[in-house]
């Protein structure tokens, strides 16, 4: 943890090392968290990309007033999917599995965040990512082993193999990695803004790459969905106030689903990570997981964010996962459908995933009273496999089936769904807590919410706890392997079979978060990555 007049938390000790420096040079929220951006797009290539997407929602002091914006990227309308590679490399179309190529949406972000609320020049905020690409940064542990998963995928094209295989092998730990073409692009960037990326040569590059693997992308493509300004959704519970991300984003949406279901069931009243939590916060997990399929971008779809909020249904589903705990001890059933009671042999794979995927988050109060809390990522823009100007891609996630965690609509304009985690705590008015994290978001966060606000955990305490996965149709539940012998033999009679993930799982998220306690402003990272927090005294 870290204290200061300014506080920050990143992913990367690199990243909160330039959000710091450049608050301390009279930054904003906004500025740093643009220069961090960028940095981190160049230092951590195995989870972000420029080419990538920004969600952002911001606390800004002088007018009193939330801000979210969704600049994810986004699919053309009059376009088929397009997935240049498959799971194991060779050529894909429609129906195969892996990303898909989209129109990125990371840097027309950190051009609208700069428009609003930037302070800086925008040559200045590109200088400390420039200065990476350079000079190179080096190889963590952590980095080593994201490559390697996603080899099959970042090395199969010439382009994609000079990022992550400079030197014809994927570097070892501690090697310094330099990206000269990127810094290139940066230095063009600094200079003719964020519109380089999307009506300058860039962005004339990128169509060109798209065009010469069959792909027909067109400039227009680059400018036809905007980052979309918009109001975030706020909801009470016991006593706080919630402000999170606004559909199509569903964070807002899951979250009160869950954690208004949870207190039907009297969860603040439950031993934290007993049985009967466990029961009742899998089930709800799951619930609202499928509640969210019906969500979809309110400009063109119902609002279905009234009826999957309305405390009313939270309290009928409560009711029902009520109903549905077993009278009799399972234990046996269990033995008898797994082969063990308890943890399951088999284990848990942490790398389920056949696409590669990869997020950042990033948050930051800063002296003036600007809170900001914010997620980059490398699964939503792109052309999957692709490097352009040393800026690789992984391209989207998007599906068409309803419960996708990225799913949009083939329509002018409209926005995907998506599971981004963006979260405010409001007390009094204005900011005490913000969080967010890359890492099964959607799950993640209604049960850091949980206990902070029903079992009165401070943030740490919070973010070193046990998480879960939602209960699976088998009646599986996945969650870190470090529950009590009691809450394992109670889950297990009550017809749950457990899988067990790392003690501490780095797909369980990698909470950042910033949070006041009267007047002292506090940043946290959570050790389950590589973040780091800091403070300006």
């Amino acid at each position: 943890m870290a204290h200061g007049r300014a506080v920050a938390s990143t992913g990367n000790p690199i990243v909160t090392e330039t959000v710091i420096e450049t608050l301390a040079a009279g930054g904003n929220a906004a500025d740093a968290a643009i220069a961090g951006a960028l940095v981190q797009a160049a230092v951590e290539p195995h989870l972000t990309s420029h080419a990538g997407m920004v969600s952002f929602l911001y606390w800004d002091a002088k007018s009193q007033k939330s801000y979210q914006l969704n600049s994810l990227g986004t699919l053309p309308h009059d376009l088929a999917p397009f997935r240049p590679i498959n799971g194991v490399g060779g050529w894909a179309r429609e129906g195969a599995p892996g990303p898909q190529a989209a129109i990125p949406g990371f840097m027309p972000g950190l051009g609208a965040m700069h428009e609003r609320f930037g302070t800086m020049e925008w040559s200045a905020l590109c200088e400390p990512a420039i200065l990476w690409a350079e000079e190179g940064h080096p190889v963590s542990s952590f980095e080593y082993g994201v490559n390697v998963f996603a080899a099959p995928f970042s090395t199969y094209f010439e382009e994609g193999r000079a990022v992550f295989m400079p030197n014809g092998y994927l570097p070892p730990v501690g090697s310094v990695v330099r990206n000269p073409k990127l810094a290139k692009t940066l230095t063009a960037l600094a200079a003719e803004g964020p519109g380089y990326f999307t009506t300058g040569q860039w962005a004339r590059d990128f169509v060109k790459a798209g065009n010469d693997l069959g792909w027909a992308v067109r400039m227009d493509h680059m400018t036809a969905n905007s980052p979309r300004w918009q109001e975030p959704m706020a909801f009470s519970h016991r006593g706080h106030e919630i402000v999170s991300l606004a559909p199509p984003e569903r964070q807002a949406v899951f979250c009160s689903l869950v954690l208004g279901v949870l207190e039907h069931a009297g969860i603040a009243d439950m031993e934290p990570f007993g049985a009967d939590y466990l029961f009742f916060m899998s089930h709800a997990l799951r619930l609202a997981e499928q509640a969210c399929g019906f969500l979809h971008d309110p400009e063109y779809f119902g609002a279905a964010a009234g009826p999957i909020m309305d405390p009313s249904y939270h309290r009928s589903l409560a009711a029902m996962i009520a109903a549905s705990r077993p009278k009799v001890d399972l234990t046996n059933h269990v033995r008898l459908t797994t082969g063990a009671a308890g943890f399951a042999a088999s284990g848990w794979n942490s790398a389920k995933s056949k696409a590669p995927v990869g997020s950042c988050e990033i948050s930051i109060v800063d002296r003036d009273g600007n809170w900001l809390q914010m997620m980059n990522t490398v699964q939503s823009g792109g052309i999957p496999g692709m490097a352009v100007g040393g800026v690789a891609m992984m391209g989207s996630h998007e599906q068409t089936s309803m419960n996708a965690h990225f799913s949009n609509w083939r329509t002018p304009g409209a926005r995907m769904r998506n599971i981004l985690g963006n979260t405010f705590v409001m007390r009094n008015g204005r900011p005490w807590l913000a969080l967010g994290t890359p890492g099964n978001v959607y799950a993640t966060v209604a049960q850091m919410l949980v206990n902070i606000l029903d079992f009165g955990m401070t943030p740490d305490a919070a973010s070193d706890a046990p998480r879960m996965l939602p209960l699976e149709d088998n009646y599986a539940l996945t969650v870190e392997s470090r529950i009590s012998p009691q809450a394992v033999l109670g889950v297990t009679a009550l017809g749950l079979h457990l899988t067990p993930m790392p003690a501490w799982d780095w797909n369980q998220g990698s909470f950042q978060m910033c949070w006041r306690d009267g007047d002292t402003l506090t940043a946290g990272a959570d050790f389950r990555r590589t973040g780091k927090a800091a403070g300006l005294p």
